[in-house]
């Protein structure tokens, strides 16, 4: 289990990380998000051991980095931001490299490097030099080194950056798989990330945590959660259904005649806006239960926090 107490990071007069607290357990993928600057990738770097913390605990599989930082590391693979590499190797090479540091070789070796090749699809590119491949495969490739010695725990900032669609639907299979018997921490601003891969979610904003609960606890702070948005292929009279019974407010946008009807609260209100309809004979060519819009959930938890 990771475990993180009272943890700060400043840098000068400046704290990045601001008395952040949390554990992650086997078989949890957790989202950590956050603005541009809110301490997420610090705190990944003091995770991994590459920054000590200003103060504060990081105990991992019941150790501290004060005396059992080889073995934490071990049991780690890290994404940096940016997928650092060397560019004159080719993807090839630098596989076996890391292999080779990370203490593998013969025919084990082989087939770290097998393994991971494939999980990342990365047979393209194995003999061209890694400062010659586009910025998602070089991120794939960042994704290669962090995986090669099968490690326990994940973290990973940023994973799916410059990736395209079908990469990114590929990476986040490969995370849910993995993630299996593992830890899996991943960095991010993808907020679509948060529902396909995830099952928890920390929010933070000037390296304070703000949120720490699954995706549905979150989608559930949403004033959208529960709503249900129709629309109707020509005008008709939609004044009835803000009177219906549990209707706390209707919402209509006049530029794609969208209607959304926002339920009162532990309300139901799906069954009497259909049975509605089918009695008005309502020209409804849609309709959507909204499960919440975490952009704007997003905005309003860490706006509170950075406007302080």
């Amino acid at each position: 289990m990771i475990s993180v107490k009272n943890l700060y990071k400043s840098f000068g007069n400046v704290v990045v990380v601001d008395d952040l607290s949390f554990d992650v357990k086997p078989g949890e993928v957790v989202g950590f998000l956050g603005p541009n600057g809110a301490g997420k990738s610090t705190t990944m770097k003091m995770l991994t051991g590459f920054l000590p913390p200003s103060s504060g605990e990081i105990s991992i599989f019941d150790m501290s980095f004060k005396n059992k930082a080889k073995a934490i590391k071990q049991g780690i693979g890290y994404l940096p931001e940016g997928a650092p590499a060397y560019g004159d190797m080719t993807t090839l090479q630098f596989l076996n490299f890391i292999a080779q540091i990370r203490g593998y070789s013969g025919n084990e070796k082989k087939e770290r490097i097998k393994d991971v090749i494939g999980k990342v699809e990365l047979q393209e590119v194995l003999d061209k030099p890694i400062e010659n491949l586009s910025k998602g495969f070089k991120r794939r490739v960042g994704l290669a080194q962090a995986l090669i010695h099968d490690p326990q725990i994940l973290i990973l900032d940023e994973p799916t950056d410059g990736l395209d669609p079908n990469q990114k639907h590929q990476v986040r299979r490969l995370i849910q798989n993995l993630a299996k018997d593992k830890m899996v921490i991943i960095s991010t601003h993808i907020l679509e990330e948060v529902s396909a891969v995830c099952n928890r979610v920390m929010i933070i904003a000037k390296g304070k945590l703000l949120f720490n609960g699954t995706p549905d606890e979150l989608n559930r702070k949403s004033s959208y959660y529960g709503a249900v948005t129709l629309r109707f292929s020509y005008k008709a009279d939609i004044s009835e259904l803000a009177e219906l019974d549990g209707v706390a407010k209707m919402q209509v946008n006049p530029e794609n005649d969208e209607v959304t009807l926002f339920p009162e609260p532990d309300k139901q209100i799906l069954h009497l806006i259909t049975a509605h309809i089918q009695r008005c004979k309502l020209p409804v060519d849609s309709l959507t239960i909204e499960q919440g819009r975490l952009d704007d959930v997003f905005r309003e938890i860490t706006q509170l926090e950075t406007n302080k």
